[in-house]
């Protein structure tokens, strides 16, 4: 295949991708225009059957006329002999002829066209159902489209609020980072602070002990439970028991 040919190719699949996905997109509008054709080739049915109705009850009725103008002229014929008038009756018998002829001939014509009635009839009933059919299942995907769409739109926007928590959730982690940084800092100035003036030291000497005004729990309670213990000092003259020997 020359580098011509497969251009050729090449545009020719691609111009057919294309105008597919134009017609994908727009299925929807093109189901309805096809839909209003339908019914537009419908009425046009309707009015052809109707001009056929129309024809077959006029050769009808001319038909029903050939036949009273026969039996008039039957008795016209019939006058005419009794009068021995046998030349009028011969051409008004020929007139009769005439008319059964063309009731001969119209007979079959009418009996087709109510043939073509029925058959038109038929076909004309046939398509509406399947137009009618055709328009309930457009509706029916009309409603799945919009159903579709709508689970599109909330997807994508569910989409977008994950990724709006997911952002938020990782801007509230960098300010918890910077402040756990700038606690971090002050404690540290804190502690360089107390270093320096020694308040850590003085500190450290209360919780041993060691420097006033410091008073644990321990005793506060040491305090508050100890007994207190009563000097008796004796008297001069008062003689004091001794004590018995166990022994």
């Amino acid at each position: 295949m020359s580098m011509l040919a497969k251009l050729s190719a090449l545009f020719r699949g691609t111009a057919r991708e294309a105008g597919q996905a134009v017609v994908d997109a727009n299925a929807l509008k093109i189901l309805d225009q096809e839909i209003r054709d339908a019914d537009t080739a419908q009425g046009k049915a309707r009015d052809d059957l109707a001009g056929l109705v129309a024809r077959r009850r006029m050769a009808e009725n001319e038909l029903k006329s050939f036949g009273d103008q026969i039996a008039k002229y039957e008795s016209s014929v019939r006058a005419a002999l009794s009068q021995g008038k046998e030349d009028l009756a011969r051409e008004v018998a020929g007139r009769i002829a005439e008319l059964e002829t063309e009731i001969g001939t119209r007979g079959p014509m009418i009996e087709g066209m109510k043939e073509a009635e029925a058959r038109l009839r038929t076909a004309i009933a046939t398509t509406d159902q399947k137009i009618e059919t055709l328009r309930r299942e457009i509706d029916i995907v009309k409603v799945n489209d919009s159903v579709q769409k709508a689970q599109t739109s909330v997807a994508l926007q569910s989409q977008g609020a994950h990724s709006r928590i997911g952002s938020a959730a990782d801007s509230l982690q960098r300010i918890k980072q910077r402040q756990a940084v700038q606690e971090e800092r002050l404690r540290v100035g804190q502690e360089l602070e107390d270093k320096r003036t020694g308040a850590d030291l003085d500190a450290k000497l209360r919780d041993a002990g060691i420097l006033p005004g410091h008073a644990s729990a321990d005793d506060v309670l040491a305090r508050l439970t100890a007994k207190e213990i009563t000097v008796v000092t004796p008297q001069i003259g008062t003689s004091v028991p001794a004590s018995k020997d166990p022994a």
